[in-house]
């Protein structure tokens, strides 16, 4: 271990609704299975791309009760069952801690994109006077972090964070930098995601993001296979309890693990790809590893970001064999969840928790005939069980945004 390694923040909860199932073992099962989640999909019987990985068996109107199904939509729905699940796997309820120190830092990208759409159909063939008063609060990203806050009575800082697909990753820097500033004393982490619509799905598919692999869903999402050809999307909500390790231990709590770095950074290279030699996400892995105080060679296990699209696995897999070596054990849950966009990078960090903490790492889904330009240990076929003490989770972010977490054993 490298010297100078810091003290981490502790994740004392973990809550998770994803295709993989509604809580932490559902969805750690599921994910050490291998299995993918990709199913057809009624809603987009329409597009060429009609399959994706929805939450199974989720009802609002059971799970929050009968205003939550009509007034919140979904993206903030899937967030409030998740953050009640962390918040009571953590051992807190409203009324055991102090509100005024309770912060929320959630990550979105597209909102309310049903409601949008939905609303945008009555203006036009009803007239405006039709339009929902609740339109704009059902699309506003900001929702999800405001309702959160509200349901758990959460008065410190509430904040949403929209880095694409690494606004997960993001929100759990954030949330670490709140907690170590002393801003907050607990906050709840990670982000959301709801946007399976027509259209949103189909503009995904016209720039060439999305798996076409229709024949058969479930062996769509071939993250690093030679074969590759995009990714299924998902919807889904990750969130972290987090808090001070010192706080954590003292209050006799249970630490599934710590995240103990967080490293950011921008390409200011193109919209949508990748740096090409992936000097962006390197920054951000060597920045979080240096916050961590570990070295390269002390990470066992990285959940990398993995989308199953040509450029992204190739940029990322050279760069985690330029960085880490060919050592690490490499994993892709999206194989198995689908790419839940925003989402993504919280209930990705969630998995790597689960793997330090049961020191077993979850294969890739799908995962055949591996890139022979990838040069990485790639765990497919069946989970590995070995020791887990320092892991990674990469985020990458249409945009350029990259995000990376360190996460160690407790």
């Amino acid at each position: 271990m490298a010297d100078g390694r810091t003290n981490g923040t502790a994740v004392t909860g973990l809550g998770l609704v994803t295709p993989a199932g509604l809580g932490v073992e559902e969805n750690w099962e599921r994910v050490l299975s291998g299995r993918s989640c990709a199913t057809r999909d009624p809603a987009l019987g329409e597009l060429s791309v009609d399959f994706s990985c929805r939450v199974p068996g989720f009802d609002a109107g059971e799970l929050l009760g009968g205003f939550a199904g009509w007034q919140l939509e979904r993206f903030v729905q899937l967030a409030i069952v998740a953050s009640r699940m962390a918040v009571a796997d953590a051992g807190w309820d409203s009324t055991t801690w102090d509100g005024t120190r309770v912060g929320v830092v959630l990550g979105n990208s597209l909102g309310g994109a049903a409601t949008f759409a939905e609303q945008h159909d009555t203006l036009r063939e009803r007239g405006p006077e039709k339009v929902s008063p609740l339109l704009v609060t059902k699309y506003m990203p900001n929702m999800v972090a405001g309702y959160v806050a509200i349901d758990c009575g959460a008065r410190g800082p509430s904040l949403v964070t929209a880095t694409a697909c690494a606004s997960g990753a993001t929100a759990i820097g954030t949330a670490r930098d709140l907690l170590r500033s002393g801003v907050c004393d607990i906050v709840l982490a990670g982000a959301s995601e709801s946007a399976l619509t027509p259209t949103v799905m189909a503009g995904l598919c016209k720039m060439g993001a999305l798996s076409k692999s229709g024949d058969a869903p479930e062996h769509a999402g071939k993250p690093f296979d030679a074969e590759r050809d995009g990714f299924v999307a998902a919807e889904a909500a990750g969130v972290l309890v987090l808090e001070r390790e010192e706080d954590a231990r003292a209050r006799g709590a249970t630490i599934r693990a710590l995240v103990s770095g967080y490293g950011s950074s921008s390409d200011a290279h193109h919209a949508t790809a990748p740096h090409p030699d992936g000097e962006g996400i390197e920054r951000a892995l060597r920045a979080a590893l240096a916050d961590a105080g570990v070295a390269p060679s002390d990470v066992r296990h990285v959940n990398a970001h993995g989308t199953a699209t040509a450029m992204n696995d190739l940029v990322e897999g050279r760069m985690l064999r330029r960085v880490l070596g060919d050592a690490p054990l490499v994993t892709s849950t999206k194989g198995v969840t689908g790419h839940a966009l925003a989402a993504a990078g919280a209930i990705e960090a969630a998995y790597t928790v689960l793997a330090v903490q049961h020191g077993t790492v979850p294969p890739t889904a799908n995962l055949k005939n591996p890139d022979p330009a990838i040069e990485l240990d790639l765990v497919s076929g069946e989970p590995r069980t070995t020791l887990v003490d320092v892991a990674v989770s990469t985020s990458l972010g249409f945009g350029g945004h990259n995000a990376a977490l360190v996460i160690t054993a407790a």
